[in-house]
């Protein structure tokens, strides 16, 4: 396994759509293992593969109950609402809140290539729903008004 570099800022690569897998090989098994490496160096709690600079739509997401690794997500179904704040490691600093989805229904493929379905809530929820934007090329910035992003070195609204 090997930490990758996580884009940030402006880097094009984070607003392109990723493509989707179409056969689960050992080259993408390695990245979802880099991917779990580098997020976890990272402090992070997901991370998606358009982060490290791979325009595929793979996710990994540990939340504190165990890493999951998705393979071409989608979001099937949708309830309820969530204000909390969200950071992100491709944008380093910056925090707002973010309103998303209590309740979700994942559909995606394990390893095997399987198809797996699963309900998250709460954070695991907000965490996938983070990340399969990502997917799609839109930053957790994108909802909010430039006045409510927070920066966290000095804990102030700009």
């Amino acid at each position: 396994m090997s930490i990758r570099i996580i884009r940030t800022g402006k880097d094009p690569v984070l607003r392109q759509v990723a493509k989707p897998v179409p056969k689960v090989t050992k080259a993408i098994e390695k990245v979802l293992d880099d991917m779990a490496e580098t997020m976890y160096d990272a402090e992070g709690i997901g991370l998606a593969a358009v982060q490290i600079g791979i325009v595929k739509r793979l996710v990994v997401v540990d939340v504190g109950d165990g890493l999951v690794d998705l393979i071409n997500p989608e979001i099937v179904e949708a309830s309820g609402s969530q204000i909390g704040y969200e950071g992100c490691l491709s944008l380093p600093g910056l925090r707002g809140e973010v309103d998303r989805a209590v309740n979700i229904k994942v559909r995606a493929w394990n390893r095997k290539e399987e198809v797996i379905e699963f309900e998250a809530t709460e954070l695991f929820a907000r965490a996938i729903q983070h990340e399969v934007d990502h997917l799609n090329g839109i930053l957790f910035t994108d909802y909010l008004k430039p006045s409510d992003v927070v920066y966290e070195d000095t804990q102030e609204r700009k």
